[in-house]
């Protein structure tokens, strides 16, 4: 039918996490029946119990899984018109005109093929006899979107597939484990990682881990490359290290494709150098485990964009993939990203390496940061500047500030400048806890919220006495305190860059949940950080299937209050007895944590009761996410760049004149690419008082938030992505990934 109301929703080839999001936002909304299908094309072709009904709880409690409740599983048949037409009939049956498919290129070929013959497949079907002339017409359209799920990061035109972060998650905390007994041994470690034709975990783990060699397909190591890393080894214990890590890919090839295997590196580092050497297959321990929040958030706004695509979609309509582009959803032709994803393995096959690099495209950039940042280039300049740079961290600590200036001390060296660090923040630059840069230091150098108005004379002194050209500085939002110093900051602006703290609150809010298993009829008010910015909340919210969440930048009521109450009172009455309630900790003066835990107790007396989690500074702590590493590294890279060539452009004279409006810029994330933006530029569309942006770009993940949560709402507000298409200049924008 054309009505959009009466079109059915079927999920194929399925991942829960962007299933859920699929399931509820039809749901409540449409009277369209939603469907599994079981075993993905498989249970297409099979059909019967394969494709069944799907409803609201059938999708609850499921966000904190790892793998496919619905599952997956290659079907030979489909490859075959044979298998296409049976698949074709069951969908007929179930009045099935739209379907998602979530899987690779392979998995979203397919459906682009069963999309080209659907006409030709409902002719075969009637001249058979399996349906009539007027089924054929009623379901003469298939339409398609796809979603990509994909550990290996190996689809052209998104910048992250769903699975890659959680995949990383599994790797770093191996790489992180061996560190340690590494470390107490004197040991080398070969770490082999999936990648049969992608290198990008074995990449992005190579940069969050500090490793000393890196082998991926794309960039094979140029001939003699056995000498050259041995002597990089050597040198590294030389310099006093007390292990070194090589991260290979599965895929990893010579420049004559001769594949390069980790025994052979192991028994390579054992004959040349005599290094004890270990290796370490990781296997299919990467697809496992907990999905972290990134990808759970990432995947519920992927499903969520499908399902309106689903529904916007017309006969002329081309089947598109749902795709992130920097933070920013958007919808790409499929057959588009298909080509160009098999454009690079032929580039490969064919020796053309540069080329695959270039139609990888994300990857271009960390190629350039992991060759200066991992320690593979000579840290010894070319030239010595006439430079001297101070790096420096200020307000609370965050992940990956030490990934942060561990790159951007790195590139100043090897730029020819001398690089300091401070202790302390300002407060040490005006005491004069100013040293040559370590390696180590990082942010253990210390931050104090101090800022630099409170001892400028001091400050001016020292910059004075050690002769300082620039200051990095990381760190929170007293960067904007920074104006008129001649500075470059290292922040972000729609990106956060402590996941960590997004990581810990989804985490503690599962374990809250499961706590309350044994336990009927329970609702947990959960506060976290964030002074006023409601960005930890609501995408917790979102990672963790919360009910609420109140936040300062979306004003509430005693109305909405009442609201949120009758609709937990609602859900005990269905097999879901427990709720998640989360409070940022200044969304209100008056309805502190204590007024919503006694206000729910209250109304809530003879139906559920209630309790109080305060997560507080436990979400600074813990080790930095992959993400967070990463970023930081990229970040601090850029920055030091940047900063590289403006003061080039200001020295005169043996001076350096830094006058103009972007002398102090704030480096980050905007929309989908890294810019700088000049200081006195944010203070226009910032609120000083409560330490905020003007604009928060995630308060538009507030109307999913509610979505998910069962609420009654109008999407007239949400924002679709736009098709956009993918070709090798769109490629070669580096976007914030």
């Amino acid at each position: 039918m054309e009505a959009k109301e009466e079109k059915g929703l079927a999920l194929a080839a399925g991942l829960w996490l962007a299933g859920q999001a699929l399931l509820q936002r039809g749901n409540p909304f449409t009277s369209a029946p939603l469907l599994f299908c079981l075993q993905g094309y498989e249970g297409l072709v099979e059909g019967g119990e394969n494709i069944k009904q799907a409803n609201w709880l059938s999708v609850s409690n499921i966000i904190q899984l790892g793998g496919t409740i619905i599952g997956s599983a290659r079907c030979k048949a489909f490859t075959t018109r044979e298998g296409r037409l049976l698949a074709a009939y069951n969908l007929v049956q179930h009045g099935i005109t739209n379907l998602c498919v979530i899987g690779g290129d392979g998995s979203l070929t397919g459906a682009n093929i069963f999309r080209t013959e659907w006409g030709g497949l409902l002719e075969q079907l009637v001249k058979d006899g399996k349906i009539t002339k007027e089924v054929a017409k009623k379901y003469c359209h298939l339409n398609i979107v796809g979603l990509v799920g994909s550990i290996d990061n190996d689809f052209c035109g998104t910048d992250m597939t769903i699975g890659t972060d959680s995949a990383l998650h599994r790797i770093m905390e191996v790489i992180d484990a061996i560190t340690t007994t590494a470390q107490s041994h004197q040991r080398t470690f070969v770490l082999e990682v999936m990648g049969r034709h992608c290198g990008y975990l074995a990449l992005v783990s190579a940069l969050a881990s500090g490793a000393d060699w890196l082998f991926i397909p794309e960039a094979p190591p140029e001939d003699g490359w056995e000498d050259f890393m041995c002597a990089r080894l050597g040198e590294t214990r030389s310099r006093g290290s007390r292990l070194n890590i090589i991260i290979i890919a599965e895929g990893a090839i010579d420049r004559n494709g001769k594949p390069i295997s980790s025994s052979y590196v192991k028994d390579l580092v054992v004959q040349r150098l005599g290094f004890d050497t270990r290796v370490t297959v990781l296997g299919h321990v990467q697809r496992g485990g907990t999905p972290s929040a990134f990808d759970r958030v990432l995947s519920s706004k992927m499903g969520m964009e499908a399902v309106m695509a689903l529904l916007e979609a017309t006969p002329d309509t081309p089947a598109c993939v749902v795709s992130l582009s920097g933070n920013q959803s958007v919808r790409l032709p499929l057959m588009e990203c298909v080509q160009v994803t098999k454009e690079v393995q032929k580039a490969m096959d064919e020796k053309r390496f540069e080329e695959a690099i270039q139609l990888r495209g994300r990857h271009t950039c960390a190629l350039t940061a992991a060759a200066v940042c991992a320690d593979w280039c000579c840290l010894s300049p070319f030239r010595q500047t006439h430079f001297s740079l101070a790096i420096l961290n200020v307000g609370a600590p965050a992940a990956g500030m030490n990934a942060a200036v561990r790159s951007a001390v790195r590139i100043g060296i090897s730029q020819g400048h001398t690089v300091y660090v401070v202790n302390d923040g300002f407060e040490g630059l005006s005491k004069g806890q100013v040293h040559l840069s370590c390696l180590q230091l990082g942010a253990a150098g210390g931050r104090h919220r101090t800022l630099p108005k409170t001892s400028m004379e001091k400050i001016v002194e020292n910059v004075r006495k050690f002769n300082i050209h620039s200051l990095l500085v990381v760190g929170g939002f007293e960067l904007s305190m920074t104006q008129g110093w001649g500075s470059h900051t290292c922040s972000n602006s729609d990106i956060c860059a402590n996941e960590p703290s997004l990581l810990s609150s989804a985490q503690s809010c599962d374990r809250i949940k499961q706590s309350a298993s044994g336990t009927k009829r329970r609702v947990f008010i959960v506060e976290t950080m964030g002074g006023y910015c409601g960005y930890l909340s609501t995408v917790t919210g979102i990672a963790v299937g919360a009910d609420a969440a109140y936040v300062y930048e979306d004003p509430f009521t005693i109305h909405d209050l009442k609201v949120n109450v009758e609709h937990l009172t609602e859900k005990m009455k269905t097999d879901i007895q427990r709720g998640l309630v989360l409070r940022n900790e200044k969304c209100h003066e008056h309805y502190t944590t204590e007024f919503l835990y006694n206000l729910y107790s209250s109304e809530g007396r003879g139906i559920f009761d209630c309790r109080i989690n305060v997560l507080g500074h436990l979400q600074q702590g813990g080790a930095p996410t992959p993400f967070d590493r990463n970023y930081g590294t990229k970040l601090g890279v850029k920055a030091m760049l940047w900063m590289s060539e403006k003061l080039q452009e200001a020295y005169r004279k043996g001076r350096v004149f830094a006058n103009s409006a972007d002398s102090a810029c704030v480096i980050g994330l905007r929309k989908k690419m890294v810019a700088f933006s000049p200081v006195t530029e944010l203070k226009k569309v910032t609120d000083f008082e409560h330490r905020l942006p003007q604009e928060q770009w995630w308060l538009n993940l507030r109307l999913m938030l509610k979505m998910l949560a069962n609420y009654q709402i109008s999407l007239t507000e949400y924002i679709s992505g736009k098709m956009e298409h993918v070709t090798r200049r769109t490629l070669s924008i580096e976007k914030g990934f």
